[in-house]
């Protein structure tokens, strides 16, 4: 059965064990939400028994749950570290078990920066480094496995030679991995970063028109939304709460009424103090305007 309407949910906490992950969504109000299941900076992943993964299954179905893995920070498939360069599809795959063991829908990882690379700036990608990373991506599933946690590749803010900042990139990437269970999460805040405008209903209309013709509406599963502190095509990072920064508070609207955006999933990363609250109110009322 189709889905009725989004869900709002929020990056949530599983400190002291992924079980609680949902304890912490449910509390905050969310209607779905995503964790890292191991710490974001580094260090090996914590063991998840079967009595926890059995408790985190029953707490979604009780609270009707879907749920996200975001992987850690460090990623990077460009590097040009072998260590760290190889280290990327042995933590996703890893990620991508624990997903499954704990019936997590999608895990979501960024794709990591190209600054090792001659010629890679903020406006150009050598081809190479995006070849190294459909390399390392196709590594994930070198031993077929039958995952039933999908991964995504999400949209980046383009800081810094950081890959996955235009539609064209990630489509590249996948048109090379030739997979029908690798997808794509959006951000507002990178796509506004990365020069695509989302302050509007005629921005949301050109923007999706050029993720239609260039990737597929098919491809997007999940949208991270942010409002962005930085201006259009800043090319920075910079979460802000909903209706505080700079894509205001019409972009929103305007993409909870989008006809492209009726089918996926929101989920909120700023910052986790007294107004996180107010912007998931914002969504969900917005979200039930006819």
């Amino acid at each position: 059965m189709a889905q009725k309407y989004q869900r709002i949910g929020l990056h949530v906490s599983a400190a002291g064990g992924v079980e609680n992950a949902p304890e912490n969504a449910k509390e905050a109000g969310a209607e779905c939400f995503q964790f890292f299941s191991r710490s974001p900076r580094g260090g090996a992943a914590p063991y998840i028994s079967e009595d926890q993964a059995t408790l985190f299954k029953q707490r979604c179905r009780d609270y009707g749950f879907e749920s996200y893995i975001h992987t850690p920070y460090y990623i990077n498939f460009a590097s040009k570290k072998a260590a760290l360069r190889e280290a990327a599809p042995r933590i996703i795959r890893k990620e991508l078990e624990r997903g499954s063991l704990l019936g997590v829908k999608y895990v979501v990882t960024h794709l990591g920066s190209a600054r090792d690379w001659t010629g890679a700036t903020e406006d150009e990608m050598p081809r190479e480094a995006l070849n190294a990373v459909a390399a390392g991506l196709k590594k994930i599933f070198r031993v077929e496995t039958d995952f039933s946690s999908q991964l995504l590749l999400e949209f980046s803010a383009g800081s810094g030679s950081v890959i996955g900042d235009t539609f064209e990139e990630l489509a590249y990437l996948l048109d090379k991995l030739g997979r029908k269970d690798v997808h794509v999460c959006l951000d507002t805040c990178h796509l506004f970063a990365s020069g695509y405008d989302v302050r509007s209903t005629e921005a949301w209309d050109e923007t999706m028109k050029a993720f239609r013709k260039i990737l597929g509406i098919s491809q997007l599963k999940l949208v991270h939304t942010n409002d962005s502190k930085m201006d259009l095509n800043a090319h920075r990072d910079r979460h802000e709460h909903i209706g505080q920064g700079k894509i205001g508070d019409g972009g929103f609207k305007a993409m909870l009424a989008h006809k492209d955006l009726r089918g996926v999933n929101f989920i909120l990363e700023t910052k986790h103090d007294t107004l996180i609250s107010k912007d998931m109110e914002k969504l969900k009322k917005w979200r039930n305007v006819k």
